[in-house]
Order: structure tokens, then C-alpha cells, then sequence
């Protein structure tokens, strides 16, 4: 046999013919099952897949309130959140910052020098003499800004000092002398203002630039447990410092010092949020960006309670400034205590509400000389029951119902004098700072 040459195979034979066609069957259906499989498989990838392309684009989309074709947008009945609280926050602080600023008195104070006295000959005694005066920081507040040009609410107490001069620092670092319009004869308020800087513009004519201003809410709607921010200048020292807490109690009645006065103050909003000194003046805000409350007092030996003046007592304030250049309210013209049971029982009266018209406690008149009630014949142990026919209580006081009237508005009174009602009718008078 040649080399080159393969040897001849020969096929082998299979010697069952059934054999070999179950062996095509099954063969055949393996495959249809391989297919089938492959087909199911590869159809519940595809749906996972596009479904989750689906949602997602669905989810950016929704961002921008823009709906996929054929989809219908569902609105929910019950408020959602659109953003976290600490969102809200920060939101409340960056759209007030701009318009806190910081009033800073300063005054001539005398400079004393020390030197020491021979009376005996051997025997220095030292003594202080004055060696002129110099210009001094004596106190620091809070303020924000209410209108584009300038006019700015704080607390009385901040700018009671009529000798001292006041600069206001805005949070960009930047002085303006300011000039104090009014004080609030009864509510812890001031006015203040600043000049708006001139500039130059692209035609070269001088234009005034327009100051950051707050925007003021509603104080009559706060609830229990709501949350508010409060801005200011820290110590007098940290400026724009920022606290955050709720409203921890309403209606409050407190008796304020500092500055030099002492003052009754109604109707205040307690809250938890950290009023430090050098805070007062500065604004309360809810999370919608308004301004609701002035912060004005604390309690130096309690922890996290602190009072601030609503925002809707200050809006009179301003629009009396804006429309006749001072503050003024209704004045009666008498001291008074509030009835109650123990006052009942401690001066032998016949009812347990009313003002009892009384001497202060440095045994100042009842009734002030020359006032409406004295012109209108109240004596003092008189009880004024009703002011125009609203009954006086330890929470509607009398001066909070004077409040709700004009200068020189008619009103009537009735009183309870030796046991005997009267009724009397009073022209109140106008009482500015």
C-alpha cells in the first residue's frame, strides 16, 4: 500500500431504526425547549429594564411638573413637603440675612485718671479726677430693615439713649449713621433710619440703590409648637447669629428692664429659641420667610424662654411713620389694677374683674392732671367695668382695648363707684413720645 494512500473506513451502521428516530424526537424538542426558555428570559429582562428607564424618567420629569405622554397626573389631597425642614430653614435665613443689621450707640464718655492725695504728709490717698471725654461703643442691638429705603424697626430700649449717636452695620460690613424717628410710647419699638447710598449709573445720572427689606407676616394666625427662626446680633458681638426653636406660648404678659426703663408688655410670643443680649430688636420668622415677631426680652434665670413683640402690633408703627411722621396712640390717662379673685378678696370689692383705678407704687396719681379722665370726672377706687361695652378682664385689660381707638375718638365707660354702676362718656385723649 502506498504511503500516501488513507486506509478505507467504513461507516458504522446503527442496527436500530426506532432508535434512531426517538433520538431526532427528543433532540427536536430540546431545542424548542432551548428556545422557548431563551424567549421568556430574554422578554422579563426587557420589562424590568424599561420599566425602570420608565420611572426614572418619569421622576426627572416631575421635577420640572412635566407629565409623560398618556400618563395622568394624580393630586394628592393631603399636603406633601417639597423640601426637608432644614431646607426651609436655611431658605428663611438666606432670604433675611441681607436686611439684619446691627445698631451700635456710641457717646462721649468722661476719662478718668487716678492721683493721690497728701492731707497727712505721710498718708497717699488716691482720688480720680476727670481728664476730658472720649467717644465710646455703650451699648448694641438688633434691627431689620422694613422698606427699600431705609426705615428699619427695633426695640425702644436699643435706641433709648437720646445723647448717644447710632450707627447701623449692615451683614456686608458696611456703616450707616442713622437718626432714630420715634419711640413707641407703650410697646417696646422704635423706628430708625438710614440714607440709601447714590451711585452712578451707565448714563452717568446719580440713582439711589434700594435697601434689602424683610417681608412681614401674620401674627394673629401662630399656633402652639410652630416653628420660627430668630436672627441677631449675638452679644453685641457675633453678628447675624442664627437660632432655631418654636412657639412655646402665647398671650404672655411680662414685665421687661434693661436700657434704663422698665416696661409692662401684653400679649408677647414666648419661644425656645435662643434670644441672647445684643439679640433684641431682631426679627422672629416662621419657615415661610415672614417676619411675625420682634425679639425683645428673656429670662436670665430660666433656660430657653424668651418673649418677642407680634409683628402686627409694629405694623401700626410704620404705616403712622410713613403717613404722619410719628407714632401716637389713645390715652386715657389712669393707673389701674387688673381685678381678680385675690384683688377682690384683698380690697373688699363686689366683683372679681374690672381696672381699679389706683396710685402707683411710688404713690404716683391715680388719675393724671389734665388727662381725659380726669376731665371726664374719674376718681381714684373707681373699677371701670366695661369700655365701650366690652367687659375688662385680667386678659382683655384695659389697655389693650384703649389700644383699638384713635386719638380723640368718643367712648363710654362703666364703672362701679361706692357700690353704685355709672355709665360716663370720655373723649380720649393723644399721647405720643
Amino acid at each position: 500500500m502506498d504511503l500516501y494512500e488513507l486506509p478505507e473506513i467504513k461507516k458504522p451502521m446503527l442496527r436500530s431504526p426506532k432508535l434512531l428516530r426517538f433520538l431526532k424526537k427528543k433532540i427536536f424538542w430540546f431545542i424548542v425547549l432551548i428556545i422557548l426558555l431563551s424567549s421568556a428570559f430574554g422578554f422579563l429582562a426587557g420589562t424590568i429594564s424599561s420599566s425602570f428607564s420608565y420611572f426614572q424618567i418619569k421622576d426627572y420629569l416631575s421635577r420640572f411638573n412635566v407629565s409623560l405622554p398618556g400618563t395622568q397626573t394624580i393630586i394628592e389631597k393631603e399636603y406633601i413637603p417639597q423640601t426637608t425642614q432644614e431646607e426651609m430653614i436655611i431658605r428663611v435665613v438666606e432670604s433675611n440675612n441681607p436686611a439684619v443689621v446691627s445698631i451700635v450707640a456710641t457717646k462721649e464718655v468722661p476719662i478718668y485718671e487716678e492721683y493721690y492725695y497728701n492731707p497727712f504728709g505721710d498718708i497717699l490717698i488716691p482720688q480720680y479726677r476727670q481728664n476730658g471725654t472720649e467717644k465710646q461703643e455703650v451699648s448694641g442691638g438688633t434691627g431689620f430693615i422694613v422698606s427699600e429705603d431705609g426705615m428699619i424697626l427695633t426695640n425702644k430700649h436699643v435706641v433709648l439713649d437720646e445723647d448717644a449717636e447710632y450707627t447701623v452695620f449692615t451683614n456686608e460690613g458696611k456703616s450707616h449713621p442713622a437718626k432714630v424717628l420715634a419711640r413707641d410710647p407703650f410697646q417696646d419699638l422704635a423706628i430708625v433710619k438710614i440714607d440709601r447710598e447714590q451711585t452712578l449709573n451707565k448714563n452717568g445720572e446719580l440713582v439711589s440703590e434700594s435697601f434689602p427689606q424683610v417681608k412681614l407676616g401674620d401674627s394673629d394666625s401662630l399656633q402652639m409648637g410652630q416653628t420660627v427662626v430668630a436672627i441677631g446680633n449675638a452679644l453685641g458681638e457675633f453678628r447675624n447669629t442664627v437660632s432655631v426653636g418654636v412657639v412655646s406660648g402665647l398671650g404672655r404678659t411680662i414685665t421687661a428692664s434693661g436700657g434704663g426703663m422698665v416696661e409692662t408688655i401684653e400679649d408677647v410670643i414666648q419661644t425656645d429659641a435662643a434670644i441672647n443680649k445684643g439679640n433684641s430688636g431682631g426679627p422672629l420668622l416662621n419657615l415661610k420667610e415672614e417676619v411675625i415677631g420682634i425679639n425683645t426680652a428673656m429670662v436670665e434665670d430660666a433656660q430657653s424662654i424668651s418673649f418677642s413683640i407680634p409683628i402686627n402690633k409694629a405694623k401700626r408703627d410704620i404705616k403712622q411713620i410713613k403717613e404722619t411722621g410719628e407714632i401716637s396712640y389713645a390715652y386715657l390717662g389712669v393707673r389701674y389694677i387688673l381685678v381678680n379673685e385675690k384683688v377682690k378678696e384683698e380690697n373688699n370689692l363686689t366683683v372679681d374683674y374690672g381696672a381699679l383705678i389706683s396710685k402707683g407704687e411710688n404713690e404716683e396719681p391715680a388719675v393724671l392732671p389734665g388727662s381725659a379722665a380726669e376731665k371726664a370726672g374719674l376718681k381714684e377706687g373707681d373699677i371701670i367695668l366695661d369700655f365701650n361695652g366690652e367687659k375688662i378682664t385680667t386678659d382683655t385689660s384695659l389697655t389693650k382695648l384703649i389700644q383699638k381707638y384713635d386719638p380723640f375718638d368718643k367712648v363710654v365707660l362703666k364703672i362701679l363707684r361706692n357700690g353704685e354702676e355709672e355709665i360716663i362718656s370720655v373723649t380720649l385723649d393723644e399721647k405720643s413720645e
